[in-house]
């Protein structure tokens, strides 16, 4: 019997840290404020059984704002800080073409959650894509994925809604 593991992938600006303001780009480790609890709700879900994966698109590389070096650095930071607060990012995957690039890995194209789960044998239709927009939520939806859509706004496709990454936590816990 082949076992497939269940993931739960994060967007990561809006999900995890904020967002820049509109126009703008987290662009150096300085710039990223980890949203409150989002480190703890990371370390429930691995000590949940869940595999984490970060999936973002970073268009300001394909813009020239923002360096892949520095997006690397981002995420080896980011890293670090789910480590040190009992949790574990399995990979960081990101996007770093424009619009007009037409790649297969820019959100809300799957690429990048299909990879993931080619390279870490995961059950898409246990897992979950976690994001603060539209095309995390159809992202997940191509993929097979259940989908949650954190925020504020208007988003009546994903299955479902939270105001915070630790409420979707406690959601899921008791969904068990």
């Amino acid at each position: 019997m082949n076992y497939l593991a269940k993931a739960i992938f994060l967007d990561r600006d809006g999900v995890i840290n904020r967002k820049a303001p509109e126009g703008s780009y987290v662009a150096r480790v300085s710039d990223v404020e980890v949203l409150p609890s989002s480190l703890e709700a990371i370390a429930k879900l691995c000590a949940n059984g869940w595999l984490v994966f970060v999936v973002t698109n970073q268009r300001g590389i394909a813009r020239g704002i923002v360096s892949e070096e520095a997006v690397e650095e981002i995420h080896r930071w980011l890293s670090d800080q789910v480590t040190n607060s009992g949790g574990r990012i399995m990979q960081v995957y990101y996007c770093p073409h424009d619009y007009s690039d037409l790649c297969n890995c820019r959100k809300p194209k799957p690429g990048m959650l299909l990879r993931a789960a080619r390279e870490y044998s995961l059950d898409l239709a246990r897992s979950w894509m976690v994001g603060d927009s539209i095309c995390d939520v159809q992202a997940g939806r191509a993929a097979g994925c259940r989908t949650v859509y954190i925020g504020e706004g208007e988003c009546d496709r994903a299955d479902v809604r939270a105001s915070s990454l630790q409420a979707l936590v406690d959601q899921l816990l008791q969904l068990r």
